[in-house]
């Protein structure tokens, strides 16, 4: 991945520090070389660095630390200077026009004061948003209460509580199981009658799971732990030796999944009972978009239900929901993850809405209903802020 946005780096790293150093720096060091030097130092390093992540797999474990660790730092320098720029050069372009006749009149405040000042504010709130998020904001664990009500929901089945939970991407903060274990924790302490997990599991490779797999196998729910594969978990973005290592890796995160006690559904469904009402969770392979694989199969997966059960359907994907389940299902409810709500929302908005209509929360449309999960997992990097990890707590109530 470093190698398509290589170019697109380097142009951030190094437009606002030239433009930053005629303005600022150069006029005011005329006699401290040093000082010049230590203004481009950072970004010499960063672009050696950058150098050298070009070189080999990039999604190898070791890799994906490195590489989440280098945009942590690019990120923390970065994003700070190109806010502080672009409001200096929106002053400069003001001041510019303020010396024309007629238009000074109305700019006679120091616009370039004004707006140098207001830059250097965001620049701050930027560096603050990346280091809290970096530092703190993915470890935040956020349980979110929410209900569905639908008349289909059995009367047994009045008030049953599931918890749904997504994109661990162990690859990322597996490194950390004692945040790993206090999610756990969390999860339990909900008291589940059902738990959820709705894919991406790890990022690439079923040895992800090797620090964690023990914790993740206290998760406990009345009526056990259901999971489905998300695109991650297939391990299409590591470059590996032959298709056939591919294929194994994905059998052994496979046989993981059943050794931690969980219910893996590859299009399959299980029909859970209380007394003569029963309800189905119907779980589906990946089905995204391109270049999303689309394995889904839901005439198989909803093989054996009936058109009035009540129907749970865990598709990691939440794009599945208006392409397939709205226009070729009754399926009441669907559970999905895969949009993290791109790590970052704030005043309820993500850049993820850009991408996906529906990225997070309670969604309903002909009495059908879609929750997105936004995950618990950081991919590459270890980062979140607005968009903390989530633990869902779904109670189904009977609409009478």
């Amino acid at each position: 991945m470093i190698h398509r946005i290589f170019l697109f780096l380097l142009l951030l790293l190094w437009l606002p520090d030239f433009y930053i150093y005629r303005r600022f720096v150069k006029p005011r060091t005329h006699h401290r070389r040093w000082l010049r030097w230590l203004h481009w130092l950072p970004s010499i390093l960063l672009t050696l660095s950058l150098v050298c992540l070009m070189f080999g797999d990039n999604f190898t474990n070791l890799r994906v630390t490195l590489t989440g660790i280098y945009m942590m730092v690019f990120l923390a320098l970065v994003v700070p200077k190109c806010l502080f720029m672009l409001f200096s050069l929106v002053g400069k372009s003001l001041a510019m026009v303020g010396r024309l006749p007629l238009v000074g009149v109305c700019l006679r405040w120091p616009v370039e004061v004004v707006f140098n000042t207001l830059g250097l504010v965001l620049a701050c709130v930027g560096a603050y948003i990346i280091l809290y998020g970096c530092l703190y904001g993915w470890r935040r664990f956020e349980v979110k209460e929410v209900t569905f009500e639908h008349p289909d929901v059995p009367e047994a089945f009045d008030g049953y509580r599931i918890v749904q939970i997504s994109d661990f991407h162990l690859g990322t903060i597996a490194r950390y199981p004692d945040e790993v274990r206090r999610a756990v924790e969390m999860i339990n302490a909900q008291h589940p009658d059902l738990i959820a997990f709705t894919g991406d599991l790890v990022n690439n490779e079923a040895t992800e799971l090797d620090v964690v797999e023990d914790i993740l196998a206290d998760l406990h729910a009345c009526d056990g732990v259901y999971s489905v594969l998300g695109n991650h978990d297939y391990g299409p973005y590591r470059q590996w030796p032959s298709r056939r290592a591919q294929a194994e890796n994905l059998a052994d995160l496979k046989r993981r999944e059943v050794a931690m006690g969980w219910n893996l559904l590859l299009n399959e469904n299980r029909i859970i009972k209380r007394g003569a009402d029963s309800i189905a969770v119907v779980g589906v392979e990946n089905d995204g978009k391109p270049p999303f694989p689309a394995l889904g199969d839901l005439p198989k997966a909803t093989r054996g239900t009936t058109e009035r059960m009540f129907k749970l359907l865990l598709s990691h994907d939440p794009s599945h929901w208006r392409r397939r389940v709205l226009p070729e299902t009754d399926i009441q409810l669907m559970l999905s993850g895969h949009t993290h709500a791109m790590q970052f929302c704030l005043g309820g908005f993500s850049p993820s809405a850009w991408i996906y209509p529906e990225w997070g929360g309670l969604y309903t449309e002909n009495g059908q209903g879609l929750y997105v999960n936004t995950g618990l997992g950081s991919v590459m990097i270890p980062y979140r802020f607005g968009a903390w990890p989530e633990i869902s707590v779904i109670t189904l109530r009977r609409k009478r």
